[in-house]
C-alpha cells in the first residue's frame, strides 16, 4: 500500500473513532457500522500469524480505541507473552444485579495466508457487493472489531450496565493457546465471570437463497488431542534393503487407523442439535437427522450423516492423519518415520483414553507414542436459559422467529480453557452465513457485508437483555 493511502486511511480511521459526529445520534447502526468497518481494515492489514510479532501493536490500537472511548486507563489491561499480547477491558457496570461480570472473548491472531495463492491480497480488506474478503476478516478479527466498537457504543451513548462486563482478547488462538491459559492462570482476578460469551463460533446460519434458518450457539467442544505415532529402526543403504523398513510399519499402521470408526455418541446437545435441524433440511441428509434421533443405532442414518464432513464430526471422536516426517537421505533407509495423528474427542473421553484405543488399533508394539502438546478437557457447559432468551429477544428485530439451538463444536477455542478453569462458557457470533462461503483457515476468506449492522444489532440486543435496560431494543 502506498504512503498516500496509507495516511488517508489512518485519517479516515482516527476521524471516525476519535472525532464522532452527530451521525451517531441520527443512525446509530450505520454510524457504528462504518467505525466497526474502519476498525476491521486496520486489522486485516495487521498479518498477526505466530511468529511474526505483530500482535501487541494490533493490541495497542485497541487499547487506544478504548481509551478515546472514555474508558479510564486502569480498566484496560495490556498482557504481554513472548511475541503476543492478550488485552484486557472492563466496562464497569453499577452493580444493581449483584451478579458477577459476564466475559466476551474473541482472539487477535490469524493463521498464515499466501498472498500468491488468494484472488485478492489476504491482508488487506477487500470487498464486493456481497462480501468482505481478507485472512481473519471471519476467524476472528471481525468479532474483535464487533465487539470494540460495541463496547465504545455503549460508552459514547452513556450506558451503565447492571454488571460489570469483561472483553478478553487473546494472541495465540490459532497456535498454542497459550495467551488465555496465562489469562485463566495468573489474571483470573480480571476475568473471571459468571460465564463467558466466546465470539468464536456459533451463530446465524443461511439457505441457498440466502434466507436465515437457524442461530446456533455453542454449549460444549470436542477436546483437541495431537498424537506423533513414530516407527523406527535401524535403517541402512537404500541398495541394502531390509524387510522392516519404517515406512512400511508406519503405513501399514496409517491403514488400520483410516479402517477405523470410533463409536457413534451423543448427548443432549447434539440430539438437539440434530431434532431442530432435521425439519430444516431438504432431501437425505435431513432425513437422516430425524432418524437418528429416533434410534442412534440406525446404520443407514448414521453412514449419511458420516459421509457429510459439516456433521461427522458431531457423531463422536475423530482421529485423522494430518503430517507426515522422517528420512533423511533419498538413498538412505531411514531411521524414524512419523504421523501426526490429530484427535477430537467426544466430551465424556480422556486423551489417554482414545490413545490406548489408536494404539490397539496400530496393533505394532515396537511404535512409539507421544502426545504433542497438552491436551484440555473441557465438560460441557449446562444449558443457559437467560442466554438463550437474551439471544431470542435480540434476534427478533433482525430475523424474527428464528429457531435456536444448541451446538457442540468440532473444533477448539478458547472456551475450551475457560471451562476448565470453571467458567462457563458459550461460543455464538453475530454473523450470518452460509456454511457454502465459510472459508475460515482457507482461501479467499469472507464474512458478508451485511454482518456488520447485523452483529452490532444482535449484540446491542443481546447485552440490554442480560445487562441493561431491558425496555431498549438493539434496532
Amino acid at each position: 500500500m502506498c504512503y498516500r493511502n496509507s495516511f488517508l486511511g489512518l485519517l479516515l480511521f482516527n476521524l471516525l473513532f476519535i472525532n464522532p459526529s452527530s451521525a451517531a445520534d441520527n443512525d446509530p447502526v450505520g454510524h457504528y457500522s462504518k467505525r466497526a468497518t474502519a476498525l476491521l481494515r486496520d486489522a486485516i492489514s495487521r498479518e498477526t500469524v505466530r511468529g511474526a510479532g505483530n500482535v501487541p501493536a494490533y493490541a495497542a490500537t485497541l487499547q487506544d480505541t478504548f481509551l478515546a472511548a472514555g474508558f479510564p486507563s486502569d480498566a484496560l489491561t495490556l498482557v504481554p507473552y513472548n511475541d503476543t499480547a492478550s488485552l484486557i477491558v472492563r466496562y464497569a457496570g453499577d452493580g444493581s444485579s449483584g451478579r458477577k461480570p459476564i466475559l466476551f472473548s474473541a482472539h487477535m491472531d490469524v493463521v498464515p495466508a499466501d498472498p500468491n495463492d488468494w484472488l485478492r491480497h489476504p491482508f488487506e480488506l477487500q470487498e464486493d457487493d456481497t462480501f468482505f474478503y481478507g485472512r481473519g476478516v471471519l476467524d476472528n478479527k471481525f468479532d474483535v472489531s464487533i465487539l470494540t466498537t460495541l463496547f465504545v457504543w455503549l460508552k459514547e451513548s452513556g450506558f451503565v450496565p447492571n454488571r460489570d462486563l469483561v472483553i478478553a482478547f487473546t494472541g495465540d488462538e490459532e497456535s498454542l493457546q497459550e495467551t488465555v491459559q496465562q489469562l485463566t492462570r495468573d489474571y483470573r482476578d480480571l476475568i473471571d465471570a459468571e460465564y463467558a460469551l466466546v465470539v468464536d463460533g456459533g451463530g446465524g446460519v443461511l439457505n441457498d437463497a440466502g434466507e436465515a434458518i437457524q442461530f446456533r450457539v455453542g454449549f460444549a467442544e470436542k477436546t483437541y488431542a495431537t498424537f506423533a505415532m513414530t516407527a523406527k529402526n535401524a535403517g541402512g543403504h537404500s541398495s541394502r534393503p531390509r524387510a522392516d523398513n519404517a515406512i512400511y510399519d508406519l503405513a501399514r499402521a496409517i491403514q488400520r487407523l483410516e479402517a477405523h470408526q470410533f463409536p457413534i455418541e451423543t448427548n443432549e446437545i447434539t440430539l438437539t442439535y440434530f431434532a431442530r435441524t432435521a425439519p430444516l433440511l431438504d432431501g437425505e441428509v435431513g432425513e437422516a437427522m430425524a432418524r437418528l434421533v429416533s434410534d442412534p443405532s440406525d446404520e443407514r442414518a448414521i453412514a449419511t450423516l458420516r459421509a457429510e464432513p459439516e456433521y461427522v464430526g458431531t457423531l463422536g471422536t475423530t482421529c485423522i492423519p494430518t503430517m507426515l516426517s522422517g528420512g533423511h537421505a533419498e538413498n538412505a533407509l531411514p531411521r524414524a518415520v512419523t504421523a501426526t495423528v490429530n484427535c477430537r474427542i467426544f466430551p465424556g473421553h480422556t486423551p489417554n483414553e482414545i490413545l490406548r484405543e489408536l494404539q490397539l488399533v496400530a496393533d505394532n508394539s515396537n511404535l512409539q507414542w507421544d502426545v504433542v502438546g497438552v491436551p484440555v478437557s473441557s465438560p460441557a457447559s449446562a444449558f443457559n436459559n437467560e442466554l438463550l432468551a437474551a439471544v431470542a429477544v435480540a434476534l427478533e428485530p433482525i430475523h424474527p422467529g428464528l429457531p435456536i439451538v444448541p451446538q457442540m463444536g468440532s473444533g477448539t477455542t478458547d472456551g475450551a480453557y475457560f471451562r476448565a478453569a470453571g467458567i462457563p462458557s458459550y461460543s455464538l457470533s453475530g454473523i450470518f452465513i452460509n456454511p457454502k462461503d465459510s472459508f475460515a483457515h482457507g482461501l479467499n476468506e469472507r464474512v458478508p457485508r451485511a454482518a456488520v449492522s447485523e452483529s452490532l444489532r444482535f449484540w446491542r440486543g443481546v447485552i440490554n437483555e442480560l445487562a441493561g435496560d431491558t425496555s431498549i431494543t438493539g434496532s
